[in-house]
C-alpha cells in the first residue's frame, strides 16, 4: 500500500497540538500507518519524573496495538512532527519499539513544519543492526 503522506502529516501535527509537555516544553506529534492503511496518531505525554514520560511514536503504536490494528511486521511508516530548527528523529527507545512492529521497508518521515515532510529515512538506515522479533528464529511473537 502506498504511504499516505498527507494523512500522516495532518494526523501528526494534530497530535503535536495535543502534546502534554509542561516540563520540557518540547512537544512532539507522531502518526503511523499500518499495513491495512489505517493511520493512528499520538503525542508525547510528560510526567514530573521523566522516566514515566511517553514519546509520541510509542503512544501512536500502543493505540494501534490496543485497537487490534497492529501486529509485528505490519508497521509501514512513522511520521514525527516537531517545531525545531532541524527535523527530529525517534529516540532510541522508540526506534526499538518501531522495529518490533515494522515492515522490512518501513519509512521514517520527519517534519519540522506543518504541511511539509523534510526527510524520509528507511528504518534500516536509521536503526542499523537492530534486534527484534524477526530475528528470533522459530519463535512465534504474535
Amino acid at each position: 500500500m502506498a504511504i499516505q503522506r498527507d494523512t500522516l502529516l495532518q494526523a501528526a501535527w494534530t497530535a503535536f497540538e495535543r502534546a502534554y509537555a509542561p516540563y520540557s516544553k518540547y512537544r512532539v506529534g507522531a502518526a503511523i500507518q499500518v499495513r491495512a492503511g489505517d493511520v493512528f496518531n499520538g503525542c508525547n505525554v510528560e510526567a514530573a519524573n521523566y522516566g514515566c514520560t511517553l514519546c509520541a511514536e510509542r503512544t501512536a503504536i500502543v493505540k494501534a496495538v490496543s485497537e487490534g490494528a497492529l501486529k509485528p511486521g505490519e508497521l509501514e511508516a512513522v511520521l514525527v512532527a516537531t517545531r525545531t530548527e532541524k527535523p527530529t528523529s525517534p529516540c532510541g527507545s522508540c526506534r526499538q519499539v518501531i522495529y518490533e512492529f515494522a515492515r522490512a521497508d518501513a519509512l521514517i518521515l520527519l517534519s519540522n513544519q506543518p504541511g511539509r515532510i523534510v526527510e524520509e529515512i528507511p528504518l534500516a538506515e536509521l536503526f542499523p543492526r537492530a534486534f527484534g522479533p524477526q530475528d528470533l528464529l522459530g519463535h512465534n511473537v504474535s
